[in-house]
């Protein structure tokens, strides 16, 4: 993969990245949040992520634990220390974080079509037998999504989820088996890709780091890694 140092991030701090969910929960998707000064997190059916500002800050596992009530399983990403007493680890594992580079050629998909609150079955529908990642019935309200149909059956999708300041995150890329292979997420991509450009915002995007032909797929199309993210799973206490 590319090395984090040789990645252009022009026309965008990229700072925010270090903390993405967090800076879309104080930034720009500042009306979804739920929470405080502290610990953020965005409406069950709208998004799993919780976001703390920083682990430095004192009472921030109190927080996280009022706002997301005792007995509560809840993903953490970007924490790698100690699990304090009385919470329960559950799992980990490690992502990763890629960011467009100068080499991202954008440009439309005629065939795509917008895609609102009436596709939205459809729409979780394709992610059950794809499994592209987190999807929830109202996630999307975070961004613009497009789709592909196919004898009037979305086999296809793409589209914007977290975004903090300055840049949008491309994610849900789902094709279904039998229109694999015709280059549909590829173009979608660059789609979605195109229209945050036109925004003047960066896209980035990620995946799970086994997720290898993934990664390699979006680095051909011009992104690069910048860096891996650690996530847990826990289980506050009751």
């Amino acid at each position: 993969m590319t090395s984090p140092a040789t990645v252009p991030v022009p026309h965008a701090d990229a700072t925010v990245l270090d903390n993405a969910a967090w800076h879309s929960l104080a930034g720009p998707h500042a009306s979804f949040a739920i929470g405080g000064d502290l610990v953020r997190r965005y409406p069950a059916d709208v998004a799993p992520f919780v976001a703390v500002r920083s682990w430095e800050e004192p009472g921030v596992w109190d927080a996280l634990r009022e706002l997301v009530g005792p007995g509560a399983e809840v993903g953490l990403s970007g924490y790698d220390g100690e699990i304090p007493e009385g919470w329960e680890y559950l799992g980990g594992g490690e992502g990763v974080q890629l960011v467009e580079t100068d080499a991202l050629q954008t440009r439309p998909f005629d065939e795509a079509v917008e895609l609102g609150p009436d596709d939205a079955p459809e729409m979780m529908a394709i992610v059950e037998r794809n499994q592209p990642g987190p999807f929830r019935p109202r996630t999307h309200e975070l961004g613009r999504y497009i789709g592909i149909r196919r004898g009037g059956r979305l086999v296809a999708m793409a589209g914007e989820r977290l975004h903090p300041t300055g840049w949008t995150e491309i994610s849900a890329v789902a094709v279904d088996a039998d229109h694999r292979r015709q280059g549909l997420a590829s173009r979608l991509v660059l789609d979605v890709a195109f229209h945050i450009q036109q925004r003047g915002d960066r896209a980035l995007m990620h995946a799970a780091a086994g997720n290898v032909n993934a990664i390699a797929a979006y680095e051909k199309l011009g992104f690069a890694l910048r860096r891996r993210n650690r996530f847990v799973a826990v289980r506050t206490p009751a």
